[in-house]
């Protein structure tokens, strides 16, 4: 059996357990009294007393919590907003005073009224208090419950304003690359149609993979290469001998979760600053290792500068800035994306992530280049 105080449910021994700490308090309190004063009251009178007392406190607790949530008090607290409390408060005190009266008398040889009038005599006061006290424990209990739904809703706002912004900066993704890529098929249409048809496939296969994609923000980086080769294949097709790739995994990392759709906008950056602008060759290199608790990525590309003095990925493209943006929403400040050059000649993007390892799904669906 359960005990309803408010929106807290107690179990029945365990609520009368608790009251029973106060009878015993009690009891050894009015002993205590009547050592002292030299009065002939027993022990188990005394506990008869406060059994008697507190008990009936006890029976009258839940319904002065559902009075208290029906009348609460509301602040600025002032005499005239005490509202009903004060009067139901007298009543019950009243009601507790009369149900002691009517149970302890059986055991006295005073009437029922004489009973009542030594009941409010030596009780109202403590009655009163023991009415406001009940009240006091129910309001706190109300508002560290209400706190705690406000805060509740206050993170399900934040989670769910956080996923509305990174499927946007997601969403911004593709259609940026597809744009790209419907472009150069374009261009070799005229020039290299069997090209054209093999970029058309492979724009189809990695077309599939980001619709049959599921809807979690991380995918492991095996995966997330996966979906890599497709695009690098689409612009080997593009840039025939001027564009090479190597990728360099360590195998500790495969397994590690990384946003989906990290890398390839950022190897389109790399391509675009690069061989995109820039007569010559270029290889793309993709590495990725384990460095205690960060996971490290680098893409590096061997045909393109960096302004003196840039570090960020401030003013290159809008897959860098979407890229720094996914990762200060899902990481915080754990998560860096940040620029530099390497010797002789290129450009380096850094990406370091908390390394942890994520489970794919048994039914997702493998993709292979064509």
């Amino acid at each position: 059996m359960m005990v309803r105080l408010g929106n807290t449910q107690i179990g029945l021994f365990r609520y009368l357990g608790l009251w029973a700490v106060v009878v015993v308090v009690f009891t050894i309190q009015r002993s205590m009294q009547d050592a002292l004063y030299g009065n002939t009251w027993s022990v188990f009178d005394d506990l008869r007393w406060s059994m008697i007392q507190w008990y009936t406190w006890a029976a009258l607790a839940p319904m002065v919590f559902r009075l208290a949530a029906k009348y609460p008090i509301q602040s600025p607290v002032r005499l005239r907003g005490l509202g009903m409390q004060l009067p139901v408060s007298v009543g019950v005190t009243l009601l507790a005073m009369f149900i002691g009266a009517f149970v302890s008398t059986p055991f006295e040889p005073s009437s029922f009224g004489e009973q009542v009038r030594q009941f409010l005599g030596q009780h109202f006061a403590t009655g009163l208090l023991v009415y406001w006290s009940l009240f006091a424990i129910q309001q706190a209990m109300q508002f560290h419950a209400e706190k705690t739904r406000r805060e509740i809703e206050a993170i399900q706002l934040a989670t769910e304003l956080a996923q509305s912004r990174l499927r946007a900066l997601k969403s911004q993704l593709q259609p940026h690359f597809l744009f790209n890529t419907l472009h150069a098929i374009a261009t070799l249409l005229d020039e290299d149609t069997l090209s054209a048809e093999d970029m058309l496939l492979r724009l189809s296969d990695l077309l599939r993979a980001f619709l049959e994609d599921y809807d979690g923000q991380e995918i492991s980086l095996r995966r997330e290469l996966v979906l890599l080769d497709l695009y690098l294949g689409i612009q080997r097709i593009r840039f025939k001998d001027r564009l090479t790739t190597q990728i360099y995994v360590a195998p500790d990392t495969l397994d590690c979760a990384v946003p989906s759709l990290i890398l390839q906008p950022i190897v389109e950056n790399a391509i675009t600053h690069g061989i995109g602008k820039r007569v010559g060759v270029d290889c793309i290199e993709i590495e990725s290792r384990r460095e205690g608790d960060t996971l490290c990525i680098d893409v590096r590309n061997r045909n393109s500068t960096l302004e003196a003095g840039a570090a960020s990925t401030s003013g290159h493209g809008i897959g860098l800035s979407n890229t720094e943006l996914r990762l200060r929403e899902l990481y915080g400040g754990v998560a860096q994306v940040n620029l530099g050059m390497i010797w002789p000649q290129g450009v380096i993007c850094r990406l370091r992530l908390p390394f942890r390892e994520i489970e794919e799904p048994d039914d997702a669906p493998e993709v292979a280049s064509a």
